[in-house]
C-alpha cells in the first residue's frame, strides 16, 4: 500500500502541474491517477507517517451513522472537520469576536493572530460539546457524506438509504453491476460545508470476495489521500463482514490528484522513509451489522509505522 502510495507522491512532484485552487495555496496536481490494494495482504494504512486510525473510525462511523453534525466527532476527539463548521459560523451574523477572515492562511504567517484563532476556534468546539441549540445551529455541516449515504432526498419528498439498499443488494444480487452508493448531490452542493471529494464508490462481487471503487473528484495526497484509502477499505471490511464475504481489493480512481505547495517538504521527507510491515484489521465477530460497530469495535493490530508528520489543512 505504502509504496503505491509514495509512487503516486513522486508522479505529482515531479509530473504534477502548477496550478491555483479554491483555497489560494496552490498546488501541483495531475488529472486521471488509478491506485489498487490486494486487502487480503494486509490493511492498507500509511506507514512512512502515523496516521492516527482512531480519526478515521470515529469519521467512518460518523458517516455510516448518517450524521452531519460535528459534535459526534468532537466527543471521540475527532477535530478534522472542525475549520469547516467555524468557517460557517465566524460568517454568520451570531459571531461577535475578532475578526477571523481568512483564517486558515492567516494562522500560518501571523503567530499573534493564531493564537487569538487557536482561542477562538477552542471556545467553539467547546459550546458545540456543552450546548446542544450552539451545537444544533453551527454544528451541522449540511447535506454531507453522512446525509447523502443514509438520507438521500428525493424530489417527492422521499428518502433513499443508499448504504442500507447497497449492503441489501450485495447479498441478494451479488451480480448487479449498480451496486453503487453517490455523495455528489448537484442540488445539495451549494448548502454543503465541503462539497463531497470522494462522490461515489462501487462494489463488485467475484470468487467470494467483496471489492470497492472509489471515484475521488479531488483528493489532497498528503492529508486527505491516506485517510481516503484507509477509510474505504475499512468500509469495505465491515460490509464483507456483514455480507459473509472476504475482502477483495480497494480500487482508487482519482480525478484531480495534488499536492498543495504549503505541503511540498513534508512530501519529501516521507519519500526519504522506508515502508514499514503492513497492519491488520480486527472486527469485533459478535457484531453483524455494519450499522452496530462503534469504537471498540474496531481495532488495527501491528502498526508500527515511522512519525507523524505535521502539515496545514487548506480550508
Amino acid at each position: 500500500m505504502t509504496r503505491a502510495y509514495m509512487d503516486l507522491c513522486q508522479k505529482v512532484l515531479d509530473e504534477g502541474i502548477e496550478k491555483t485552487d479554491r483555497t489560494g495555496t496552490g498546488t501541483k496536481s495531475i488529472f486521471g491517477y488509478q491506485m489498487r490494494f490486494d486487502l487480503s495482504e494486509g490493511f492498507p494504512l500509511l506507514t512512512t507517517k502515523r496516521v492516527p486510525f482512531s480519526l478515521i473510525k470515529s469519521e467512518l462511523l460518523w458517516f455510516i451513522k448518517g450524521d452531519t453534525n460535528i459534535r459526534y466527532l468532537l466527543e471521540h476527539n475527532n477535530h478534522i472537520w472542525d475549520e469547516w463548521a467555524f468557517e460557517r459560523y465566524v460568517k454568520s451574523e451570531s459571531y461577535k469576536g475578532p475578526d477571523m477572515t481568512d483564517f486558515g492562511r492567516r494562522a500560518l504567517k501571523d503567530v499573534e493572530f493564531n493564537t487569538v484563532y487557536q482561542k477562538e476556534k477552542q471556545q467553539f468546539c467547546d459550546r458545540i460539546l456543552n450546548d446542544e441549540k450552539f451545537a444544533e445551529q453551527f454544528g451541522d455541516l449540511g447535506n454531507v457524506y453522512g446525509s447523502q449515504w443514509r438520507h438521500w432526498q428525493t424530489k417527492k419528498g422521499e428518502t433513499i438509504d443508499q448504504l442500507k439498499d447497497v449492503i441489501e443488494m450485495i447479498k441478494t444480487n451479488p451480480d448487479s453491476r449498480r451496486l453503487i452508493v453517490s455523495a455528489w448531490n448537484p442540488e445539495d452542493v451549494p448548502s454543503m460545508a465541503l462539497p463531497p471529494c470522494h462522490t461515489l464508490f462501487q462494489f463488485y462481487v467475484a470468487n467470494g470476495k467483496l471489492s470497492c471503487q472509489l471515484y475521488q473528484r479531488s483528493g489532497d495526497i498528503f492529508l486527505g489521500v491516506p485517510f481516503n484509502i484507509a477509510s474505504y477499505a475499512l468500509l469495505t471490511h465491515l460490509i464483507a463482514h456483514e455480507t459473509g464475504l472476504e475482502v477483495g481489493e480497494f480500487v482508487h480512481t482519482l480525478g484531480d490528484a495534488h499536492i498543495y505547495a504549503n505541503h511540498y517538504g513534508q512530501v519529501e521527507e516521507l519519500l526519504a522513509r522506508e515502508p514499514k510491515e503492513k497492519p491488520t484489521l480486527w472486527l469485533n465477530p459478535d457484531k453483524q451489522s455494519v450499522f452496530d460497530f462503534d469504537m471498540t469495535d474496531i481495532q488495527i493490530e501491528h502498526y508500527h509505522p515511522h512519525p507523524a508528520i505535521k502539515a496545514p489543512i487548506a480550508v
